[in-house]
Formats: structure tokens, sequence, C-alpha cells
């Protein structure tokens, strides 16, 4: 594997769906996962096509329930070539000897490239290489090149290629007993001799979907020219080639992608045709896709030796093909497993809060559309609150197209084949989040407008919501939050408890309190016109703003044996026997899972799926961490952080692909040797598929995202705020040179490298003011066109 290439030797249909993923091609308005263009979606096989916030909902019936579930839509399929000998059964590699199969993923430059060799009869070989693009320049293409040649002797080849809309949401085994046929109403058709296309809608949504194809090649006038065909559910183009040993023929397939909630567009399937037919030649779009990818690179360069580097530039890859600057031009959000599968059914959580710090400082554009997809849904979740007697705003914890809750009030546990009760709608947290994000990008960007309108909009109403969520106990002298579940899933009731919900958990409570105090500073910054204007808007008054006041210091925060409480009455629950838990499974990740399978619950014990307190210890730095706790009257000295991330390093099973990524995060920060371990945890999450067999259902992009930031602000302690960059580096031996580029306060390419105790900050030319860049035991000073060299403290 070389530092720009995902390569895979041979051909294992055990591994296929973890490829397939891995090898998805995509442009931030659609993705199609790397399937091979000549077989259907099967046990082996899943082809998907993904457009960014293209959602439908269906009625299943569940363990004799009706359940609603919204998913991102598996779109017609654009992908199908497939071949065989005049009057042969078609080629695949599960029907045909493979004598050569490999797979190489160009993350340079976004193409996805495979050679085949099938034998065939009479001792002759047929090799098949492909170049497969997903359009980084124009958003609604996609190309496929397959070159043929045979070996041995001469072969008469038929080739067939289609759009095939007769496909459903079934990448996800567990969800296979859910209504997954989104599609309806396909037609297909030919718009020139060259070009087929087909339309169709989704079922309840109602969202107009159009594909063009238009298939060429350089065959000579004495094969046979295309024809088409049309077949139900599929468009339908067939070629006949002459292979001669040696000679190579090549079929091109250029097909545009169109949909109802494309801007400046009337008609999707009209523009499709349009596209396709107005779209250049291979070569063309080629270089153009090639430029596109240049230019990606140039702005979120990362350079970090050895193998954790290639991992990194796969992750960003990944990052950049579902979050592309088209994805500014959309009203679209995170979607947490990316456009690579059907897993989480493409909904919206949490991961922003590992996506945006790093888009922040790379492409804050896209930062500011993915708040905008919150701000559009702001009324939404005031009608949440209001549905549960509370003012302000409750985002929901799973979000699709509209903003309602999409957590399923069911899920399935495979390994005791129960339906269970799902109350992870209750992570109210993840309004802190939306405000955390908030904050983060108008301090990268100094985009002030934004915070003064809608920025500040969202942070009110988060803010009301937890001020009247907060109820006061006069026996502890404290505001509390009663029935939340926090980040750790495992939790979401006391035992026995007839109802769901945990009382004070800390990262809810202390994130509450950061919401209220960071709006509270807002407001009192904001011009007075604007302030008036808002006020008047939202009824807030002095009396309101006091109460923000008192809750932000009173809120109750939960301790026991000299560590943070996960929540009120964490630490009277029973000790789980982890050595008997090892020895007994192999992977205890699912520990709630075995559990559950066993009669018992996770409930009843004191275990972790991920970070719950210490994402405290991930979204603040120890200085600011350290000050809300001083403003909420508690002490948080250091040896009491110690303690209790020691407490739940022991207790946690990792049963989260974000949980290495927080606890490397928090570790590395402390100067902890174990770092590393938890670092290359995340590194590996989706490549080695450690949580076994998820990847293939679609990458986690917030743990992706979460590496890459690990560099970029973990490591150099690189935080954005008071108008400055701040610095902080801690070293970690395993990655002991590194080196990044960032977009900073209107500065494009500003270039941070770290190596043996040595800083170097390069500031490109231009007008703008000079970096102030402060650093533990100085501040220094970068104008434009300058490079500072800096020794680091040990």
């Amino acid at each position: 594997m070389a530092a720009w290439t995902w390569e895979y030797e041979g051909y294992e249909p055990a591994d296929e769906r973890l490829r397939e993923s891995l090898c998805t091609l995509g442009n931030g308005c659609f993705g199609t996962r790397g399937a091979l263009p000549e077989c259907d979606a099967d046990d082996v096989h899943y082809p998907g096509t993904y457009a960014a916030g293209c959602y439908n909902r269906l009625t299943s019936v569940v363990a004799g329930r009706r359940v609603e579930n919204e998913d991102m839509v598996n779109l017609p399929n654009w992908l199908p070539l497939r071949f065989r000998v005049a009057g042969g059964a078609w080629l695949t590699p599960d029907t045909a000897p493979v004598r050569e199969h490999r797979q190489v993923l160009r993350l340079d430059s976004g193409l996805l490239e495979r050679v085949t060799r099938y034998g065939l009869d009479g001792g002759r070989t047929l090799s098949v290489r492909q170049q497969r693009l997903v359009h980084m320049a124009d958003p609604h293409l996609a190309a496929l090149r397959t070159v043929f040649t045979v070996e041995g002797a001469e072969a008469d080849l038929e080739v067939e290629a289609a759009l095939d809309g007769g496909v459903m949401n079934a990448g996800v085994p567990r969800y296979r007993g859910l209504e997954g046929r989104h599609l309806t109403h396909v037609h297909t058709g030919t718009a020139g001799q060259d070009t087929v296309w087909l339309r169709c809608r989704t079922r309840t949504s109602d969202i107009r979907i159009a594909m063009a194809a238009r298939l060429t090649s350089d065959a000579p006038s004495t094969d046979e020219p295309s024809t088409d065909a049309h077949e139900g559910a599929r468009a339908v183009q067939r070629l006949r080639l002459l292979l001669e040993p040696g000679r190579t023929r090549t079929v091109d397939k250029t097909v545009a992608l169109h949909t109802s909630r494309d801007p400046a567009i009337s008609d999707p399937l009209r523009t499709a045709v349009d596209r396709v037919t107005a779209a250049p030649r291979y070569e063309e779009l080629l270089e153009s896709h090639l430029t596109a990818w240049d230019q990606l690179w140039r702005r979120a360069e990362i350079d970090v030796p050895g193998e954790p580097g290639d991992i990194l530039r796969l992750h960003l890859f990944h990052v950049l093909q579902t979050l592309s600057p088209h994805t500014a031009d959309l009203d679209v959000g995170v979607p947490a497993r990316g456009l690579h599968g059907e897993a989480y059914r493409g909904h919206v959580f949490w991961d922003e809060v590992f996506v945006l710090p790093f888009l922040n400082l790379h492409f804050p554009e896209v930062s500011r559309a993915l708040l905008l997809y919150r701000h559009r849904r702001l009324d939404r979740a005031r009608a949440a609150a209001r549905a549960i007697g509370r003012r302000g705003a409750l985002y929901p914890w799973q979000s699709g197209s509209d903003g309602r809750e999409e957590t399923q009030r069911l899920h399935l546990n495979p390994r005791s084949g129960r339906w269970l009760p799902d109350h992870t709608h209750l992570q109210h947290h993840v309004g802190s989040a939306i405000a955390y994000n908030v904050w983060q990008y108008c301090e990268a960007g100094g985009d002030t407008e934004f915070l003064h309108t809608k920025g500040a909009e969202m942070l009110l109403q988060i803010a009301r919501f937890w001020a009247d969520s907060a109820t006061w106990d006069e026996h502890l002298g404290r505001h509390r939050i009663l029935g939340v579940v926090g980040p750790d899933e495992y939790h979401e009731a006391y035992p026995e408890a007839a109802t769901p919900g945990l009382d004070d958990n800390a990262y809810t409570n202390v994130t509450a309190a950061w919401v209220l105090t960071r709006t509270l500073q807002v407001l009192r910054d904001l011009p007075a016109p604007r302030r008036r204007e808002l006020f008047e808007r939202t009824a807030l008054d002095a009396g309101e703003l006091e109460q923000w006041e008192d809750v932000s210091r009173t809120l109750h925060v939960p301790f026991h044996d000299g560590v943070i409480s996960q929540f009120d009455g964490y630490g009277e629950l029973a000790e789980l026997d982890w050595d008997d838990y090892r020895k007994r499974y192999d992977d205890i990740r699912r520990l709630d899972r075995i559990l559950e399978a066993e009669g018992d619950s996770v409930n009843r014990y004191k275990a972790s799926k991920q970070a719950d307190v210490l994402m405290l210890g991930y979204l603040f730095s120890p200085t600011e961490l350290r000050s809300l706790f001083d403003r909420l009257g508690y002490g948080l000295a250091d040896e009491t952080w110690q303690r209790t991330v020691d407490y739940y390093l022991a207790r946690t099973s990792h049963g989260s692909t974000l949980s290495g990524l927080v606890h490397g995060w928090i570790l590395a920060r402390a100067r902890r040797a174990e770092a590393w371990a938890f670092c290359l945890e995340a590194l590996k999450g989706d490549v080695a598929d450690l949580q076994g067999g998820t990847t293939g259902e679609g990458i986690h992009l917030g743990a992706m995202a979460g590496t890459l930031d690990l560099v970029q602000r973990g490591l150099t302690g690189l935080e954005t705020r008071k108008g400055a960059l701040w610095l902080a580096p801690v070293p970690l031996p395993e990655v002991s040179s590194y080196g990044f580029s960032l977009h900073y306060q209107g500065h494009w390419g500003v270039r941070l490298h770290l190596e043996s105790g040595r800083l170097e900050i390069s500031v490109p030319p231009s007008d703008l003011q000079p970096i102030d860049v402060r650093l533990p035991d100085r501040t220094v000073c970068v104008p434009p066109g300058r490079t500072a060299r800096l020794l680091l403290p040990d």
C-alpha cells in the first residue's frame, strides 16, 4: 500500500462489503459504493448510490407494532455493465475462474481502478480493466471506462450496460425485516442513438429522480453498433465487440443524476438528459475531475509519515467525498455513515461535533451550510420542546429530512433476536453539540454576521431549553436535569425502573452550563439594535436572563469515590466481572447485547459503551474545563480529573468507533504512554473493521474526521479564541513529525509543521492583518508572507 493508494489483491467474497464501503466514490452530492459493475446485489455484493439529503419514510410491522422509519434512499443503480462470450453465461468473480483480481483506490485523484482476468474456454483469458469516477467538478456526473483485452484467441463479446431502478434498501441485515422499497413509478426510455434514461420517484417524500446514461465505444464499424432495450425497471444498452488477441476495446459509460431537490432546475429528467448529452469525452471529464481533486488536497493537506499518515489520508478522502465544497449549496446535515451505506438509515446524529472542528479550518463554507441545516429546523426543534412541556429548542437525537425525531422506538439485538425498546431519543445533549459547533465555527472563521443572526437564534433557544429543563432541588441547593440519556448509550434507565431516563448526567449538565454561559456572553456582545430585535422577537427579558445566569452556576454535578459520576447513582451500580466476560467472549464491545441475550441488563453495571464523562475533556481544554467547574462551584483539581480518567478507562468496552478517538485525545493531552494504543484503534476502526462487520454498512464519518482533528487540534493544542491561534503542542513519540495547512480568519493556506520540538508557521502573502499566535510561554505575531520558526519548551 503506497501513500496515495489503497489496494486490494485477490478476490475475497467475505471481504467484499468492507471493500465496497472503503472504495466508495462521491462528491458531496452523491456517492456510489465500490461494487463491481458486473455483479448484482446479493449476500456478497451491494451496489448502492445515495444522494445527500434524499430521504423517504415507510411504515413496517415489527413485533406486532407499526413502526415508521425514514431512510436515506438507495437510488437507481447506474453501475451495471456486464459481459460474456456470445452465447455463454455472464462473467462474474463468483461464477467464472478468476486468474487475477486487483482493486486500487487512488486517493489523490478520486479514482477507483480494477483489473480482473477471467479464464475462458479454449485456454483464453479475458482481461477487464476499469476506471471509475464520481465527478468532483460537476457534482451530477459519473463515468466508468472499461477496457477489454483477450489473450489466446479471438472472442465475440457481448456487453450490456443498464440503469436499474429495481433496487431497494437491503444493505443492513438487521433492517431486512423492515419495508425497504422506496422507489415507485419507474419509467425508462431512449434519448438518442447512444443515450437512455430512467426516472422514478420516492414513495412518500415524492422526490423525483432521473438518470441518463451515454454508452460509447471505440469499436470499428465491423462490430455491431449499440442497441437499447427496456426491461421492466431497467434501461438497457447492448454492444457486441469482436476482440482480437492483444488488441484493446474501450467502452465508456457516462451518467448524469438529478433529483427534484437540486437547485435551479425544473425537470430532473430533462436536466439529466441535457447534462449527459453535453458532457465531454472521458478524457476531458477526467482532466477536470483531477483538477478539482488537486484543489481539494491543497486546501486540506495533511502530512503525517508512515502508516498513520496513509490511513489519515484515506479518512480525509472519505470526509471530502461526503462533505465537499458542493455541500455548501445543499440543505443537508452530517450523515453519520457518510454516503457509503445504509447503516443508521443515513441519519444525522451528533457526529458533527467531531466533524465541524476540522472543516472550520479548511472549508468554512461547508461548516456554515451544515449549521444552516440545523437553523432551518429550529422551528421543528421548538415544537419538539413544546410537545414535552418545555420552552426553547429540543433538537432530535436522530434527524433526517425535516428535523423531527427519527430515532427508532424499537431496535433489534442480533444476539438474542429480540426487538427491544430504544430510549436513545432522550439524548438531549445533541443541542449542546450544535451550540458548541456554532461557537467554534464563528471563532475559527470570524463570521460575526452568522453569530449575530442565525447563530444567536439557535444559541438562545437551546439555552432556553436547558434553563427550562432545570429543576430546583431544595435539599441539594442546586438545579438538576432529570430523565435524560448521556453519550454512553448503555445506560438508558436505572435498574428495575419503570420509566427510562437518568438524572444529572454529568456531561449533559456541564455542557448545558457551558451553553447558558456562552449564550449570555453572545447576547451581551450583540450590537444594540440587533439585541433589541432578537429580544423582541423571542420575548426574552431580563428576568429570564437572570434565571439563565443562576442555572449556569448551580447545575448539579455528582461525584462518588473522588471521581465525577457519570450520572447520579452511578456509584451504586454493581461492578462487572470484566475478566470473566473477556474470557467467555472474543469481543465485548457490544456488551449491552451480550448481557441482554443472557437475560441481564447493562443498566445494572458500572460499564460504559464509550466516553461519557470523559467527553468533557475532548470538547474543552484543561483550562476551560477547570473554569466551567469553578463557575459551577466545584473545584476540579488535576488529580481529580486523572482519577476520573483512570476510573472510566477501566470500565469502558469501546463499543463505539468514537471511544478510542476520545480516549486517545485525552490521554495524549495528559502525556500518557497508553495514548497511542487508543489513537491506533481510532485510526484502524474502519480499515480493519474493528466493530465486526459494521463498516461494510457504511464508514464511521465522525471517527474518521476526529482522527484528522486529533492531529490538527489534539496534538497541537490548537484553539481559536479571542482572535488568536492558541497552541500548546504535546509530544506523541509515535507521531513525532506532522504538518497541515488551514484556512484561518481569511488567510488561505496557513501552514503549520511540528518536528522534534520545533514549530514552523508560514502565512501566505496577502493584505490581511498578521496572525496572533499564542504559546504557553510567549506570543508571536506572524505577518502575511513570513515564516516563524520556534523552539518549543519541554
